[in-house]
């Protein structure tokens, strides 16, 4: 049984309200939702991670540690110390009590495109990273998706399963099962365009069918979520796809109230979905 995770992704922004306030609020709508799973014997139904800035983890650790929620960083180091400046350690994220880490979002993959490194090397530090998370006991989601020229030249299939082959060369398909995939479609981020729930599906299923050439028990194991202009309107739509385990949410998740609609979205789900 795979359990649907939404992610909240606040990237470089400061709230409107101190984060303090924010987190505060977020974990008060949480614990209503939970209320209410328990009183219709739905108890965790989903799992809810927060990924603030990491300036903000101090205030999460505080704020979260007891409560049934998750928060995470945005980035992970491939290296566990040395000098790298302005980098973040795995071991230094375990101690803020993180569970989860954001590893090759495709904003952070822009960043390293304007140094001119080809996507093969890209998949190499992505792949690196990822180690580094899972040796240190964190959860890795492992963002990964096409551009739009990739996209409209039909390619999604062959950037997606290039990065999936990286990974299973470094690790093995055994170990994916500890790990969350986020497919995010590079033309849906922050656009307003979202792919349609079909096309996820098609693709997470693509996803989940590659790894089970390795390894069928963790192809059925790994949670797969999407993330791209996910919206309380589409969200539903989306999570109900057998193959989309949940999602990771951008603008959404720094406004509590629409926030809180994507996590009931993802509780919403039949016994068969829920359990797919």
């Amino acid at each position: 049984m795979r359990k649907p995770l939404v992610a909240g992704n606040w990237k470089m922004n400061n709230p409107d309200e101190s984060s303090t306030v924010l987190l505060e609020n977020i974990l008060e709508h949480a614990e209503l939702l939970e209320q209410k799973l328990l009183q219709d014997e739905k108890s965790s139904a989903i799992d809810i991670a927060i990924f603030p800035p990491a300036v903000y983890l101090k205030d999460a650790q505080q704020i979260l540690t007891g409560s049934h929620l998750h928060w995470g960083t945005q980035n992970v180091s491939a290296y566990d110390d040395g000098p790298y400046t302005g980098e973040i350690s795995a071991s230094m994220i375990k101690g803020f009590g993180c569970d989860y880490v954001l590893i090759g979002h495709s904003e952070r993959r822009c960043l390293y495109d304007q140094l001119d490194l080809d996507q093969a090397l890209l998949d190499q530090i992505v792949a690196q990273k990822y180690e580094m998370a899972i040796e240190h006991d964190l959860i890795p989601i492992i963002c990964i998706g096409e551009s739009a020229e990739d996209y409209k030249a039909g390619k999604t299939r062959e950037v997606i399963a290039r990065l999936l082959d990286v990974l299973i060369e470094h690790k093995g398909a055994e170990t994916l099962a500890k790990t969350v995939l986020a497919y995010e479609p590079v033309w849906a981020i922050g656009t307003g365009e979202s792919a349609t729930p079909e096309w996820a599906q098609e693709i997470h299923a693509f996803m989940r069918q590659r790894i089970a050439q390795h390894d069928e028990a963790s192809a059925e194991a790994i949670r797969i979520i999407y993330g791209g202009s996910v919206k309380p309107d589409n969200a539903q739509a989306i999570f109900s796809k057998p193959d989309v385990d949940g999602g990771l949410i951008g603008g959404a998740s720094l406004d509590v109230e629409e926030f809180s609609q994507i996590c009931l979205a993802a509780t919403l789900l039949d016994e068969t979905a829920c359990s797919k």
